[in-house]
């Protein structure tokens, strides 16, 4: 088998490392940004919620590219792996600057119609932070894609020390910008800034190695190559799609939960923060597959991904099942922080509750194992399954168990762990039936 068990920690460990650190990292920069004032703090928020779509897109442009690199590799055509990894690296930046551009000249037209009317020193907040963080658009795309080669390679340790220093430049810069230059929200803008520029450089330098047997080649860069791009794209615009629509799930449940009042609005609010730590694990695992089972499918050799599709299922439900525990258990430790009302603080050990049973068990099969499935090149079936899942499952019984049969916050947190076990099953039998053996992507 082409990854022994030492191969596949060494990939996955600085996987979820890297994770976790993006992780810790979010939390010291939301604690830094409360110095700045309650106006720097909203305009943050904000702005991270509209600046999340652009990174869900180059994550998927990535991704798509990721998928051809891993097969090009698992054939051994070194070439058209870095002729793939050349034209994502193209695109990316083309693509992202335009979407620099866009926003940059549309910027306070843009806010105004996502968020509506907003206090005065919030709106300007918010042009400030969105207005830097559009410089960083095309340092993140470079990024995604020299990332893309490296977790095709199975040399997750790369990004992984990447990510270490450019997040200590992001927190030492936002310490400085917030407590020494008191730029305010510029103050936490700038370095953000610089910290992706630091990755983009780095990545990028390494990329144009050539001690590694995928590369950039600079006559690749400065060409349009329509079919490789092609081969990228139909991976990529699925899974574009898929998350956009996601993103615009998460923005109506915001609504309903808004609905609810104070106590269970603010315990929403927590559990995610805590949600997002528990599903760590089956985040991490995703990039695994897409290389695993990439470079499987580019050799042609399904019994091997048949294995590896068992195997690292496997994985990542154990990973998950212990990650999980652990945040439970460290919950009524993590709410000592929180001033809050001893109901509000029962309420979120409940969502918790449901959501990490159900992240243990059933989001390893319907987030990491798709990703597994669009690495063979199914893709438009995962997209197709995930939508319809997103909103029949997600939304439509948020509005039922939430609002209709009036469970709250409750409600939207079964529906949510509803969605992953339609989609778990329905991508489990998918893999079982082997019609993603049918799939060429190069």
């Amino acid at each position: 088998m082409p990854f022994s068990n030492k191969d596949l920690e060494a990939m996955i460990v600085p996987l979820f490392l890297e994770q976790l650190l993006v992780m810790l990292v979010g939390i010291a920069d939301t604690l830094v940004v409360s110095y700045a004032g309650e106006a720097a703090v909203s305009g943050v928020s904000l702005v991270n919620q509209f600046n999340t779509i652009f990174i869900y897109l180059f994550t998927a442009l990535a991704s798509g590219g990721a998928v051809v690199i891993s097969q090009y590799i698992g054939r051994k055509d070194s070439e058209n792996a870095g002729k793939s990894a050349s034209q994502l690296l193209m695109f990316g930046t083309v693509f992202s600057l335009l979407i620099s551009v866009l926003v940059l000249v549309g910027n306070e037209g843009m806010l105004s119609l996502l968020f509506g009317k907003v206090e005065d020193s919030v709106m300007n907040a918010c042009i400030t932070y969105l207005k830097i963080s559009a410089y960083s658009y095309p340092a993140l795309a470079i990024y995604n894609s020299g990332a893309a080669v490296y977790r095709s390679l199975g040399k997750t340790n790369v990004t992984m020390y990447i990510s270490v220093l450019s997040n200590i430049i992001n927190v030492v810069g936002n310490v400085i910008g917030v407590f020494v230059l008191r730029a305010g929200v510029a103050g936490v803008a700038w370095p953000s800034l610089i910290a992706r520029i630091f990755s983009a450089v780095v990545i990028t330098v390494l990329c144009f190695g050539k001690k590694d047997e995928v590369h950039y080649t600079t006559g690749w860069i400065f060409k349009w190559d329509a079919a490789c791009l092609k081969r990228i794209l139909n991976v990529a615009i699925p899974n574009g799609v898929e998350n956009g629509i996601f993103q615009l799930v998460k923005v109506a449940l915001s609504s309903i939960v808004a609905l609810f009042g104070t106590y269970q609005i603010a315990a929403n609010g927590v559990a995610q923060s805590i949600w997002s730590l528990a599903a760590l694990a089956g985040v991490a695992m995703g990039p695994a597959f897409i290389t695993v089972i990439g470079q499987c499918m580019g050799n042609q050799d399904t019994q091997a991904a048949d294995y590896y599709f068992a195997k690292l299922s496997k994985i990542t439900l154990l990973l998950s099942s212990a990650w999980n525990l652990l945040i439970f258990i460290l919950t009524p430790l993590f709410l000592h922080f929180y001033a809050l009302e001893p109901q509000t603080k029962q309420l979120i050990i409940w969502l918790v509750l449901i959501h990490n049973a159900f992240n243990a068990v059933a989001f390893p099969f319907s987030g990491a194992l798709s990703n597994g499935l669009r690495a063979a090149g199914d893709v438009k079936f995962t997209m197709y399954v995930s939508i319809i899942s997103t909103i029949a499952g997600r939304l439509f019984l948020s509005y039922l168990l939430g609002i209709v049969l009036d469970m709250g916050v409750i409600g939207i947190a079964v529906a949510m762990v509803c969605d992953w076990v339609l989609r778990g099953v329905i991508f489990i039998w998918r893999q079982k039936s082997g019609k993603w053996k049918m799939f060429q992507v190069v």
